[in-house]
């Protein structure tokens, strides 16, 4: 989201983590997605890092413009909620809690999350911002996780925030479904 917001144009390689091809992994080894090959050789394989390459160039509505707090609550997903949302998702790999219990564990940082949002439409503010689109891909995991669930929660202002996030014309630009790539492919350009 963050490199069209900020307009850059970049080429798209859709790939199927469970086949990634050759080309991929020589890029990042990590088997992961998104990668961010540059013209001058550098690899970007993080989204925060990816992010923050983007907005370094230009940032026309100041997603940077956020306060110490919003900063934390971007390292927080990563390094608190990602964890619980794996286990979550994955539950049969983490066998030391059942599901249910994975999914509570993570509903501490929902709570909080819809505490925020209760009191304004974004999470640092009265606009979008960087902790937003930092933050909304995980949340959009674990609400896929258990739609229904989700659907009917105590969280109403997360949902109500998902969904808007989910609904905006910058979200819908990019998750324009594509083909997988493969080498020789065509390129189709973000």
């Amino acid at each position: 989201m963050a490199l069209v917001y900020c307009g850059i144009r970049i080429e798209l390689r859709e790939v199927k983590l469970s086949a990634m091809p050759a080309s991929m992994l020589q890029l990042s080894p990590k088997a992961t997605v998104p990668v961010l090959d540059l013209s001058d050789g550098q690899v970007i394989d993080e989204s925060l890092d990816i992010m923050m390459w983007s907005l370094s160039r230009t940032d026309p509505d100041q997603w940077l413009d956020i306060d110490e707090t919003s900063k934390q609550l971007i390292q927080r997903i990563d390094t608190e909620f990602k964890p619980l949302l794996d286990c979550y998702k994955y539950a049969d790999r983490h066998p030391r809690f059942s599901q249910l219990e994975h999914r509570a564990r993570a509903e501490v940082f929902l709570s909080e999350l819809n505490r925020l949002l209760s009191l304004q439409p974004y999470l640092s503010g009265h606009r979008l911002r960087l902790t937003d689109v930092a933050i909304f891909p995980f949340i959009r995991q674990f609400a896929g996780v258990d739609p229904s669930w989700f659907e009917h929660c105590d969280y109403a202002s997360v949902r109500n925030w998902l969904n808007a996030m989910l609904g905006s014309d910058l979200f819908q630009r990019v998750m324009q479904k594509n083909p997988f790539w493969q080498p020789g492919d065509a390129a189709i350009y973000l």
